[in-house]
């Protein structure tokens, strides 16, 4: 699954480190060697003439100190680096790794959509030993987004309730997710979401994991529910199709590994 390696250890005041690594983006696209799939070598990216401004500290994992920056334009440093989206790198590179390049991803967007003052457009400064930028002029700060979404997986019996997304980029079945709304509890969204997008009613909310999900600043915040009454009414406009899958079903191809959809749906499929 996605996540943070248990040893990383976060840094927000950059270091001088003599194994240095860099997470380079042009928007979603992190710059990798294409023979490897590995980072740029330091030589690599002193050839990017990367602004100071734009390098923020990450932090410290496996001997090496990280740090991340991004790009206005697609720069290479030589023919043998590509830009690869997160996405693409799924089952490619170490899980590990890959929530690392997700953090840095979140954090060089933040610094990226952050450099003036949504208030009154004054270039934003970085706070000394925190993770914010602040406006000098006004007082307005930002702090790295996070947007909290809910996942629920409803059990009937024996049976589990699958939908397919209109709108993922993966056509699977997976379990029914939404981002919560302003004054919600996470409960509160299970119940509203559930409700609008296959017009069912559940009770018995259990939390099941989290998981960060960098696409762009998501926090999967999942749960398992029983089911309590209705009838399957979707909402075409967010569910394509949905069903109630039982252990003579055919199950469907499980979502991405990386995913924490599939240890949801993996930690409730009948055992054969």
């Amino acid at each position: 699954m996605l996540h943070t390696p248990a040893a990383f250890a976060p840094l927000i005041v950059p270091k001088v480190h003599d194994q240095t690594l860099t997470f380079v983006f042009h928007r979603g696209e992190l710059l990798l060697r294409n023979s490897i799939m590995g980072l740029p070598t330091p030589e690599a990216i002193s050839a990017l003439n990367l602004p100071a401004e734009r390098i923020h500290a990450l932090g410290e994992w496996d001997g090496c100190y990280y740090q991340l920056a991004w790009l206005d334009a697609p720069l290479v440093p030589g023919p043998e680096y590509g830009y690869h989206g997160l996405r693409s790198l799924f089952g490619v590179v170490d899980d590990g790794f890959l929530g690392l390049a997700g953090r840095a991803f979140q954090l060089a967007e933040w610094a990226r959509t952050h450099r003036y003052c949504g208030v009154c457009a004054t270039p934003m400064q970085l706070l000394a030993g925190e993770r914010c930028m602040r406006c000098p002029q006004c007082g307005h700060s930002a702090y790295p987004r996070i947007s909290p979404a809910m996942m629920v997986l409803i059990r009937k019996g024996e049976q589990v309730l699958l939908a397919m997304h209109t709108n993922s980029p993966y056509r699977r079945y997976t379990a029914l997710a939404g981002f919560l709304e302003a004054g919600e509890s996470v409960e509160e969204a299970i119940h509203r979401e559930v409700q609008e997008e296959v017009g069912l009613r559940v009770h018995n909310l259990r939390y099941f994991a989290s998981q960060s999900w960098p696409f762009p600043h998501s926090l999967m915040i999942a749960y398992t529910a029983d089911y309590l009454d209705g009838e399957i009414r979707t909402d075409q406009n967010e569910i394509a199709d949905a069903r109630w899958f039982g252990p003579d079903d055919e199950w469907p191809e499980t979502p991405v590994k990386v995913s924490i959809a599939a240890r949801l749906i993996d930690a409730h499929r009948p055992k054969r």
